[in-house]
């Protein structure tokens, strides 16, 4: 058994460059994300302004907030090109990248979802965007929102998607309709925000999915794993269903030690 186990933990996978991309994105998300939310709070509590006042303390430092729309813009420009660090699921819209398999049948199963979760996304901003109306949110916190929205974002790619698990059911991101929907629904909160930084960043985000959407309906052919070898699993240079799997295998073994461990206590305290 000893050597079973050993030769399981020499068969994990190591993370891939694209995979390691992805958990460099997390980390300096979540660093926004909590850098803004501490900026916002303190704030609030010190200067006790609203957000309007927020939004032009941020224009009042050209430098932070230059860095801060750069980095989403590079990364949405990058989007528009072939590029080896991408998620195969956003590049599969290439003709580069489309492997003939020598069938016709196009087959999308997710494909019926894609107006439910587009539905669901619209009506569930709206209430953000009413709350933004009348006054009880403002645009901090719709920034804040846009920054939670990034980190949720690498969430789903690298550990669990709603979209995937509930709507969709794709196998994995590799064959996900709607994975280049991603910068669209991060910047939905700005369109509330009246500033050019915050529509530019949404305009670009509109603009990629409106490319990815047309890509789609003139080569439906790219978006099939029956059609499209690159989205097969042995193409995939991605690997986060080894990831995923490690992840869940060793969350289950923590949930077994803790409860090993919580019933020695339940038997010493008898």
């Amino acid at each position: 058994m000893a050597k079973k186990d050993a030769r399981r933990g020499k068969r994990r996978v190591r993370l891939t460059p694209v995979s390691t991309y992805h958990y460099f994105r997390l980390v300096y998300r979540s660093v926004l994300l909590l850098a803004v939310l501490i900026f916002y709070i303190r704030y609030r509590l010190n200067m006790g302004g609203s957000g309007a006042e927020i939004t032009k303390l941020l224009e009042g430092r050209p430098v932070v907030l230059g860095i801060l729309w750069l980095v989403f813009a590079v990364e949405m420009v990058l989007r528009f090109f072939p590029a080896r660090l991408e998620s195969p699921g956003s590049q599969k819209q290439f003709a580069r990248n489309y492997i003939r398999t020598g069938e016709t049948n196009i087959q999308i199963p997710d494909n019926n979802g894609t107006m439910l979760v587009a539905l669901i996304w619209i009506c569930f901003n709206a209430v953000f965007g009413a709350l933004h109306m009348c006054g009880i949110f403002d645009d901090g916190i719709m920034i804040i929102i846009s920054c939670m929205y990034s980190v949720c974002d690498m969430i789903c790619i690298l550990f669990f998607c709603p979209f995937q698990s509930w709507f969709m059911k794709n196998k994995c991101c590799s064959s996900c309709r709607i994975y280049n929907w991603d910068y669209a629904m991060i910047f939905t909160p700005m369109f509330f925000v009246r500033k050019t930084y915050s529509w530019t960043l949404l305009a670009m985000s509109i603009i990629l999915m409106l490319r990815w959407e047309i890509t789609f309906y003139l080569h439906p052919e790219r978006f099939s794993p029956v059609t499209n070898g690159y989205l097969h699993c042995g193409n995939c240079t991605e690997k986060l269903c080894a990831h995923k799997r490690q992840l869940h295998s060793l969350w289950k073994e923590i949930e077994q030690y803790t409860a090993k461990r919580l019933k020695r206590l339940r038997g010493t305290h008898e």
